[in-house]
């Protein structure tokens, strides 16, 4: 993707969520979506099966394979990535949109995705969720009863990759506790959120003792 997205003049802001599976981050964004209705959940498009209880057009857009190659080929796309055999994808016409009526989007990626966003859209505010502990992470990913044993490890074993790309985002949020945790997303949404940028020594810290 060469092209880099337009957006002079426009009034709305992207925020990108992303983490490794098992630190909260849906919860989360789920919470925070409650708190502060301004805020619109952006949909992405996904070939992988829908969950229980997962709508489609509310949680994802979930297409084929073919008509998520077909996107891809025809440029639809703000970003998309392959992650644990599924095809997940923006749409970049409902985000233009978005933007240019001046609304507050939120976009749910995993890093790959985020990397592209800040390649097509700069002033998109980033803000990756980090757990409190690597053992705080298996158990949540083991507490999940919508993944295999397989799945579980596969993640666990992925989590660091993902959590060594912390630095890249604008903001880092520790979901110990998760009100807390809440409060923090809150404040960045607000542009209260200064104490909370991801270059800080605690998140150095943690990180570090995540990733080794």
């Amino acid at each position: 993707m060469s092209e880099t997205l337009e957006s002079s003049g426009a009034r709305g802001r992207l925020f990108v969520v992303s983490a490794p599976s098992g630190t909260g981050k849906t919860s989360l964004v789920k919470a925070l979506m409650e708190r502060e209705p301004q805020v619109r959940f952006s949909v992405s498009y996904t070939t992988r099966q829908p969950r229980q209880n997962e709508i489609p057009g509310r949680d994802y857009h979930f297409v084929s394979p073919e008509r998520f190659a077909a996107m891809v080929k025809n440029d639809e796309f703000l970003e998309h990535a392959r992650v644990f055999d599924n095809d997940y994808g923006t749409g970049m016409r409902a985000v233009q949109d978005a933007l240019s009526m001046g609304e507050q989007l939120l976009l749910e990626i995993d890093w790959q995705g985020a990397r592209q966003v800040r390649s097509r859209l700069p002033e998109a505010v980033s803000i990756f969720i980090l757990p409190p502990s690597r053992s705080a992470l298996e158990e949540r990913l083991t507490a999940r009863s919508t993944d295999s044993d397989a799945v579980i490890q596969r993640r666990l074993g992925d989590a660091a990759r993902d959590l060594s790309h912390w630095a890249e985002f604008d903001y880092a949020v520790i979901n110990d506790r998760f009100e807390r945790a809440l409060e923090d997303l809150r404040a960045i949404v607000e542009g209260r959120g200064e104490h909370l940028l991801a270059k800080r020594a605690e998140v150095e810290r943690l990180a570090g003792s995540l990733v080794s």
